[in-house]
């Protein structure tokens, strides 16, 4: 296994392109840390709340609600992150090899669009986090330190990033852990365990949440897996991303579900954090701070990938380096921090919610990319083709990816409970969003089925001497 030299930069220099072989490195269980320690924060912590205030879910069917819903849609980011040792490139890039050279635009730009938009709402959620901890500091300067702080781990890079989330496990998961202690070594309200009940249609959204949840990761996944050696196989990078990413959501969610049966009623999820755990409630504040940041730095990271993706598309023999990866990021949080201070007081909801309403755009597009990689090309692809300007043997746009992409995400808004788009079937089943089922059934065997004709078409022609 090659080993990383006491040469090599701190900053990573690779930005869109194939990592070399020679310039592989790390362990499979890199992938456990990187999505436990990430999914420790408040965010998780908040919406995990909401299964009891939102849904009216007691403890024990909302636990079982939401490790049924991480546990599923792990499947999807476990497969997704598997791929980047094989191809040792980024998830982005890794799309033109299914959907064509300039047919990858669209789903890059609405990656980079929902990456830059939790990247605002993040430094909007830290600038505030830094406010709550040190109330003296202005609002404008807490959301610069964050956004500081998350940029300068982004443009260090991939090396960086995994190094703070091993820390991150350790010191997160103690925490959080320590958190759950106190909260049961004190004494609980009369209806902890009796408050809220069973539900069918809070159960389904708590359900769907935890798959959203999950799915919401899978386009930047192999980002941070591509630099592992390509001998590591398939089964170690799964098993490792899905106990990490399952299991650092689930202890979140259940701790804010906790959280709030230990608080009266009615109470913010976050206060609710503050109040339950005591004399731990401000060291708990503090580490969420740091690991809002932290987190944040891969939106960050994600985005300057998605956009230099779509520049180097128009651009073929343009190889990015490190400068332009820091100029990039400069300008992203430029941009970012004049939304961010001029954000009003319910923009983290609004942004979230309008996030949230993209996501109908990637449930095509995991099961497109699940597909095509497993079933239909068995991680065999051409990796100098997704570098072309014609895009090689891949061609500038596959019609059958296109085709089912569209498709995919038209059955969707039927049954969609967004903010943005409320379907005439939303409410088939009460509050809870089951667009994202429609669209993985319909999308994976309309995609499988014209990939494979389209198959066995090219074969029939070459018999017959039609083609090359």
């Amino acid at each position: 296994m090659p080993q990383m030299s006491r040469q090599d930069p701190l900053i990573e220099h690779h930005t869109v392109d194939y990592v070399p072989l020679a310039e592989r490195h790390g362990k499979a269980r890199d992938l456990f840390t990187l999505w436990f320690s990430t999914n420790i924060a408040p965010l998780p912590i908040v919406t995990g709340a909401m299964v009891a205030q939102v849904f009216h879910l007691n403890l024990m069917w909302g636990l079982l609600a939401i490790a049924l819903g991480h546990l599923l849609g792990g499947i999807v980011i476990a497969l997704a992150s598997a791929q980047g040792p094989r191809m040792g490139i980024p998830q982005m890039v890794q799309s033109r090899g299914q959907f064509g050279r300039y047919g990858a635009l669209l789903i890059v730009f609405f990656a980079a669009l929902i990456y830059i938009g939790f990247f605002i709402s993040n430094i909007v959620l830290a600038g505030k986090s830094i406010v709550g901890i040190v109330p003296s500091v202005p609002v404008p300067a807490s959301i610069l330190i964050g956004a500081l702080s998350a940029t300068a781990i982004g443009v260090i890079g991939y090396r960086f990033i995994h190094t703070l989330n091993r820390i991150g496990t350790w010191v997160m998961g103690s925490a959080l852990l320590a958190g759950f202690v106190y909260i049961f070594a004190h004494d609980l309200p009369a209806d902890f365990l009796t408050r809220g009940g069973f539900n069918t249609a809070g159960w389904l959204a708590t359900v769907s949440l935890g798959v959203i949840w999950q799915i919401s990761f899978s386009p930047y996944t192999s980002d941070y897996s591509r630099y592992l050696p390509a001998d590591i196989g398939i089964t170690r990078p799964f098993i490792a991303t899905y106990l990490g990413a399952t299991l650092g959501t689930i202890l979140s969610f259940a701790f804010g579900l906790v959280a709030a049966l230990a608080t009266p009623e009615g109470t913010e999820a976050m206060v609710a954090v503050k109040q339950a755990t005591g004399a731990l409630g401000p060291i708990l504040m503090v580490l969420f701070l740091l690991n809002i940041i932290s987190h944040n730095a891969l939106n960050l990271y994600g985005a300057v990938l998605s956009i230099i993706t779509s520049i180097q598309t128009f651009a073929s023999r343009w190889t990015p380096g490190i400068k332009v990866r820091v100029a990039l990021s400069g300008v992203i949080l430029a941009g970012c921090c004049v939304v961010a201070l001029g954000a009003s007081a319910d923009f983290i909801g609004q942004f979230i919610g309008l996030i949230l309403a993209l996501l109908l755009v990637l449930v095509p597009w995991a099961s497109i990319n699940l597909i095509d990689f497993y079933l239909i090309k068995r991680g065999v692809y051409d990796i100098a083709s997704i570098f072309q300007a014609d895009g090689g043997v891949y061609g500038r746009f596959n019609l059958h990816a296109i085709v089912a992409y569209f498709i995919g995400i038209i059955v969707q808004l039927p049954f969609a409970n967004t903010s943005l788009y409320v379907g005439p079937w939303a409410n088939l089943v009460e509050g809870a969003d089951l667009s994202w089922l429609v669209g993985l059934v319909v999308t994976c065997p309309l995609y499988y089925c014209l990939a494979t004709r389209g198959q066995a078409q090219k074969v029939r022609a070459v018999k017959l001497g039609y083609t090359d």
